[in-house]
């Protein structure tokens, strides 16, 4: 298999026959685009600690049912409205008479305090992220997935497909994402969706992260088909068809290789952008159905309770900023890394 070396794909090599910059030791040989780009990644010590908070994001929100059974003793629709406990020796109620929920105990009880129905604060944000990233990491697998086939198709097919897909990308990509996807989650979360053996039930989570990976297909198939246009016209493309090569052959062999770092760039930018889709469709009420909690329909609940208890929108709203920001400076510096322009520094 022939790779352009002049394609986006591949312009991370094109620097390695070229001399070393002034300060700087002389490639080893035989070194390839990814290594090289892992090395760069390796120096962004910004991007890795911001790739490590969400590391650390997700795992606890994986912990979630064990911090829930072994630590706070209560589920995330446990509600405990009537109860009270004891703090530094005194009896407190879980929420008050004037409905006010208690506050950060900083105990394995209620650590972050209650909501207005006096579930635990500190569960539901870990059952609730769970929830968001399932739904985003779903959600980006769906936009990837069809958005890198369908601008493929596009592409290096032209004519009629590429024409009817072109302007079907244009059409999505003139509604705002927010107000395509409440439309859509909207009439969704009621009907359902059932395609052939394909069927999910109203208020399933998969209805949310379907919603926002259809909604997000254009922002990556657009790029996509824009760069297959360019590699169709390459010579290692004619090299491949004058072989006798077919053009699932050529797509998959030789056009997808030379597409792979716009493709991986893309993954933690439609991460993020999921994530904070799905909590804004939430919050609206479009994405994830009560008693299912979800980053975006706890900010909506502690909207409700401002100023008396601030502390139900500011934990999920840190929370989902602390994620988006990692996964954002992540893929910028995957981004970075990946970029031939970038220079280039060797060692261990």
């Amino acid at each position: 298999m022939a790779i352009d070396p002049i394609s986006r794909g591949t312009e991370l090599s094109v620097g390695l026959n070229d001399a070393p910059l002034a300060g700087e030791r002389e490639l080893p040989p035989g070194i390839g685009p990814y290594q090289l780009a892992w090395r760069r990644l390796r120096r962004n010590r910004v991007a890795l600690a911001f790739g490590g908070l969400f590391a650390v994001i997700v795992v606890l929100c994986l912990l979630a049912p064990v911090y829930a059974s072994d630590v706070a003793h209560t589920g995330p629709a446990d509600e405990h409205i009537n109860e009270t406990i004891d703090i530094g020796g005194h009896p407190t109620e879980v929420v008050s008479r004037v409905g006010i929920p208690i506050g950060p105990t900083w105990h394995a009880r209620f650590l972050l305090g209650a909501d207005h129905d006096g579930r635990d604060l500190a569960v539901r944000l870990l059952y609730g992220g769970r929830n968001s990233l399932e739904i985003g990491a779903v959600a980006m697998l769906i936009t990837m997935f069809l958005g890198v086939i369908l601008g493929t198709l596009a592409g290096y097919a032209r004519g009629f497909l590429d024409g009817a897909l072109s302007r079907t990308f244009d059409l999505i990509w003139s509604y705002p994402a927010v107000l395509l996807g409440v439309a859509l989650g909207a009439v969704l979360n009621v009907s359902g969706i059932e395609l052939g053996p394909i069927k999910l039930e109203a208020g399933s989570l998969l209805v949310p992260a379907v919603v926002v990976g259809i909604v997000y297909i254009p922002y990556v198939a657009k790029p996509i088909r824009g760069q297959v246009l360019g590699l169709r016209q390459r010579e290692f493309v004619d090299a491949a068809r004058q072989q006798g090569l077919g053009h699932t052959r050529i797509m998959l062999g030789e056009i997808l290789p030379n597409a792979a770092s716009t493709i991986i760039v893309f993954l933690p930018l439609i991460l993020a952008n999921a994530i904070l889709l799905e909590a804004a469709l939430s919050y609206l009420g479009a994405g994830v159905q009560p008693p299912n909690p979800s980053w975006g329909t706890m900010i909506s609940e502690g909207i409700r309770e401002i100023p008396a208890a601030i502390h139900l929108t500011l934990v999920p709203g840190i929370m989902l900023v602390l994620t988006v920001l990692g996964v954002n400076v992540l893929g910028d510096g995957v981004r970075d890394a990946l970029d031939p322009r970038a220079k280039v520094t060797v060692g261990r």
